[in-house]
């Protein structure tokens, strides 16, 4: 074959396999198959129908149409699935990718094909690190430069991405032999010029190199997304756990100050208290409906009213029933009424009220938290760069939390008024919960058979 034919074959091969590759990465049940370290016989057939159907259509399209010799990747592939997925499903890929060969007279693909995937497997089985396949170079003299400097501190002789090098090297040697050997058993181009050559071997390991990083990018963008969604759960771990210690603590002063001169009164705090306990030890839900945080909120004010006195700590609720059902994030309440309480009310000789509201509108809920107390002067309002307020522990941790919840479309706004008392408005988005939505469904559902 004319060697200008055959460098264009090799072009358009590299080609075709990072498209292939790119496809295939694209689909979700893909990935799941492709980045796992433990498969099942069944997740083994699947990975196998996934990479192999393409590369059969491939090979079948060759003798189809004789001219389109660079879709052939059943070389390349055998030993992709076997160096991923181990010698099982290498053998079996690689007699599956065989078959349209096989059935055109070329015999000895097939068991050279097995061979390669067992191989390609037991290379797997050495590698004494599952990143060493991912990170796979094509360039072998950056492989060697790591394997030298890995060996200057402590020197050994087995380097597995040299070693998967030489061996894909070999294999392709041996496929070349086999050509030469038997001509119309198996295919593969060839070509007497050195440099031809040469580059027909660089294109397999191409091919593979390709792929896998193709295939590797994408695992390390999966990696990362998850490290950050650990890493945010865990902030939001954090911040749940400054806001009850914090509630603890002021709730037990309160206790502590009442233990002496009215021993029943702080008895009834003291259940009131374990009933607020008992609720944040069984609930870990991040978020909750806005009718069950309300309930924790009356329970947080049943202690504070027997501290402060009915006739000086009022509650008025202004509340749309539908904004009942939406969700809101998990103790995002008890902060802005315990500040409207200790920074508003507390000091006021008289006592004082406090308001909450709640509405949906153009789908966003609406919640605000007022009281008439002292209000706060300019010092104390702390401006956030995402346009949320705070003020103290509680506060700052709520800020804080809707900023990683909701980023920019959550805000909070603070408006007081020395003297005159202190707004604190939430703007979030309309999150119904799952039961809300199951009952709208079912009533939509009797609303038609009616």
């Amino acid at each position: 074959m004319d060697q200008r034919v055959i460098l264009v074959d090799l072009l358009i091969k590299l080609g075709v396999a990072a498209a292939v590759a790119s496809t295939l990465v694209r689909s979700v049940e893909f990935k799941s198959l492709l980045f796992r370290e433990d498969r099942s016989l069944k997740q083994q057939f699947y990975l196998v129908l996934w990479v192999g159907i393409p590369m059969v259509a491939a090979v079948w399209i060759r003798f189809i149409q004789p001219s389109f010799l660079s879709g052939d990747l059943s070389f390349e592939t055998t030993i992709l699935l076997g160096v991923i997925a181990g010698r099982f499903t290498g053998v079996l890929g690689g007699a599956f990718v065989a078959l349209p060969a096989l059935l055109h007279g070329e015999w000895a693909t097939l068991p050279f094909n097995v061979l390669c995937g067992l191989i390609a497997g037991q290379m797997r089985a050495l590698a004494p690190d599952r990143e060493d396949i991912w990170s796979f170079s094509p360039f072998i003299d950056l492989s060697i430069y790591r394997m030298i400097r890995r060996n200057l501190p402590t020197p050994r002789l087995f380097d597995w991405q040299v070693t998967f090098f030489g061996t894909i090297v070999a294999l392709r040697f041996l496929h070349t032999e086999l050509y030469h050997f038997l001509p119309h058993s198996t295919f593969a181009l060839e070509n007497p010029n050195l440099w031809v050559e040469i580059a027909i071997y660089a294109t397999s390991i191409l091919v593979i190199g390709t792929e896998l990083k193709i295939w590797n990018s994408v695992r390390i963008q999966i990696k990362l997304e998850e490290q950050e969604r650990l890493l945010l759960h865990s902030r939001m771990e954090a911040l749940q756990n400054q806001i009850n210690p914090h509630f603890l603590f002021n709730t037990l002063n309160s206790v502590s100050s009442l233990v002496r001169f009215d021993p029943d009164t702080a008895r009834d705090l003291i259940i009131k208290l374990a009933t607020i306990l008992r609720r944040l030890l069984n609930s870990g839900d991040a978020f909750v409906p806005l009718r069950e945080e309300l309930e924790f909120i009356d329970n947080y004010l049943d202690i504070e009213v027997v501290r402060f006195g009915r006739d000086k700590l009022r509650v008025v609720k202004e509340l749309d029933p539908a904004s009942l059902d939406m969700m809101i994030p998990s103790m995002l309440l008890q902060p802005l009424v315990e500040n409207s309480i200790k920074h508003g009310l507390s000091s006021k000789i008289e006592g004082g009220s406090i308001y909450l509201r709640s509405r949906v509108r153009n789908s966003k809920l609406l919640i605000e938290v007022e009281d008439d107390g002292v209000g706060m002067g300019p010092a104390h309002l702390v401006e956030r760069p995402t346009g949320l307020g705070g003020t103290g522990i509680g506060m700052a941790n709520v800020a804080e939390r809707l900023k990683v919840l909701y980023g920019d479309t959550a805000r909070m706004t603070i408006d007081s008024q020395q003297g005159k008392g202190t707004l604190v408005r939430l703007r979030l988005p309309a999150l119904e919960s799952d039961l809300s939505l199951q009952a709208a469904r079912s009533e939509e559902r009797a609303s038609t058979r009616r």
